[in-house]
């Protein structure tokens, strides 16, 4: 039987990793091999390779339809995103089967992921997943399967200026408890920007106004929100990815958060391109009210998975243009040069039109660069020779100066 001659029958993927998927991203070539094992020859017919990638969602409803009847209601949807079929392994011709000789056998393959897909999930209403499924056919046996999973990650960048933009709301609530008017509570709250990555820490900037007659307790929170649509319906699940609390606020006083620090945690990145599954994420800063619900301000976030950008390689960046045009700077000596001696030096007229700057179609590509920088050597014509005589004497219709005057 050909149960003891399969020794192994496995699909592996390249760049996975021994306990985990391979991960790929969209418009990435996927390459693996099949690997089949025989403890000694065996007759064995086609051997076909399935690429499937699609999001699933499913859930029930129970519905009364009176006081005695119930029934439930089922919802259900699907939305395929890859679908490649390829063989292996052909059966000859003369339609008989291939015979494969004991061993290690292996079968390649590859195949490109479209340019456009969602990112993998698991949620518990639906779930994006990906594999690949291998099929070989023998002579009056049934089909030997394997099957590999693997993960597509849909690239975020978070450096684009709709989530670079900083995100700020401020809501206020009237606190009542048996109809009185207790107070109201304020706040108002601001972050920087809109997408993040996990492992980041989010600065929040908020304030708290506490006018009722009883302490309140500020608190912060990341939430995702999971969203599944079938048939026109929707169905969410909400879940707190982590929080943080801050002091009490004693009644008639106010509570200023400097950049409170909130770590997101490692989550999946945010699905928004999906028809029927959404993953969503907010930061919620709500306020906890004695005698009453809470005041919730929420803020909109995306968790990407291309970090922000430092600023010191935009800044290398633009210092990088201008050194190539400072080039012209290398051609002045580091080491001084030498006085002339006092003979050398020249005063004639011919001299000084030498000592005026040169022009501007004299200095060519100079003037291009970043700035102008002109260095000129300084020559001093010779002082004028000793006499006793006043070469600009005073004229004599001068009228003397009294000095007493």
């Amino acid at each position: 039987m050909i149960f003891d001659r399969l020794k192994r029958f496995s699909i592996v993927l390249e760049g996975a990793e021994r306990d985990g998927p391979a991960a790929f991203s969209p418009g990435q070539a996927v390459s693996g091999r099949v690997v089949l094992e025989l403890a000694a020859a065996a007759r064995l017919g086609a051997l076909r390779l399935r690429a499937m990638g699609a999001a699933r969602v499913h859930w029930t409803e129970s519905r009364s339809a009176g006081s005695s009847t119930a029934y439930t209601q089922s919802y259900s949807d699907q939305v395929e995103f890859l679908s490649h079929r390829d063989t292996l392994m052909a059966p000859p011709d003369n339609g008989e089967a291939t015979v494969l000789q004991a061993g290690r056998h292996e079968f390649p393959f590859t195949f490109q992921l479209p340019e456009t897909l969602a990112t993998s999930f698991e949620g518990k209403h639906g779930s994006v997943r990906y594999w690949v499924k291998a099929k070989l056919h023998r002579p009056w046996s049934t089909v030997k399967k394997a099957k590999k999973e693997f993960t597509v990650i849909e690239p975020i960048d978070i450096n684009t200026p709709a989530l670079l933009a900083p995100q700020a709301g401020a809501k206020e609530k009237l606190a009542r408890a048996w109809y009185c008017n207790r107070g109201q509570v304020s706040v108002t709250a601001k972050i920087d920007r809109k997408g993040y990555t996990p492992g980041e820490v989010i600065p929040i900037f908020a304030e708290i106004d506490n006018c009722t007659s009883r302490a309140v307790v500020p608190k912060a929170a990341i939430i995702q929100t999971q969203t599944f649509i079938a048939r026109g319906t929707k169905k969410q699940k909400k879940s707190v990815v982590t929080s943080i609390t801050g002091d009490p606020i004693p009644a008639g006083k106010r509570e200023v958060w400097h950049g409170r620090a909130l770590k997101i945690p490692p989550v999946g990145p945010s699905i928004l391109q999906c028809r029927i599954i959404q993953v969503e994420y907010s930061l919620k800063v709500c306020v906890d009210i004695p005698g009453t619900s809470k005041l919730l301000l929420e803020l909109p976030l995306v968790i990407g998975t291309i970090p922000l950008h430092p600023f010191g390689s935009r800044t290398s960046s633009v210092s990088s243009q201008y050194s190539v045009n400072l080039e012209w700077l290398s051609t002045i000596p580091e080491q001084l040069e030498a006085p002339p001696e006092y003979s050398a030096v020249v005063s004639s007229p011919e001299a000084e039109q030498s000592l005026a700057p040169p022009c501007r179609s004299e200095l060519g590509d100079i003037l291009e660069g970043p700035f102008f920088a002109y260095i000129q050597e300084f020559r001093f014509r010779p002082p004028p020779l000793y006499s006793e005589v006043d070469p600009n004497p005073a004229s004599g219709n001068i009228r003397p100066r009294c000095m007493t005057c």
